[in-house]
């Protein structure tokens, strides 16, 4: 039987793995979610580079929220990184959600990344 760390890391290859036949010189939103913190980033996998980049840790969200770690960080976040994205000149990203399942602060956070302007 598997460790759920190997069952993890399987998703997170099949995912990045179907990401990458796919997007081609579109960017990437890649999504890292902790107990503590949620964090987002834009990266340019054929430049090798982070475009636009955006966690609950950040100073200008730090009096926002409720707490660091929930769903409306999430969506707090993920207006952040969209505007971030478009002041840069992306508009359109394919959604990378790691491991996790699309579900709670991720799900919270692509919803309110869409709802601020991002296409995916």
């Amino acid at each position: 039987m598997l460790k759920t760390n190997k069952l993890r890391e399987r998703r997170r290859i099949r995912q990045r793995t179907r990401i990458k036949r796919v997007a081609g010189k579109t960017p990437r939103l890649s999504v890292f979610r902790s107990n503590k913190y949620i964090y987002a980033q834009v990266v340019d996998d054929a430049a090798g580079n982070t475009l636009a980049a955006a966690s609950s840790a950040d100073d200008v969200l730090q009096g926002k929220m409720k707490s660091t770690g929930g769903v409306d960080a999430a969506v707090a976040v993920g207006e952040l990184l969209a505007e971030k994205a478009q002041k840069k000149g992306v508009s359109e990203v394919y959604f990378d959600r790691g491991s996790y399942l699309f579900h709670g602060r991720v799900k919270a956070l692509a919803d309110s990344a869409r709802k601020a302007g991002l296409k995916f």
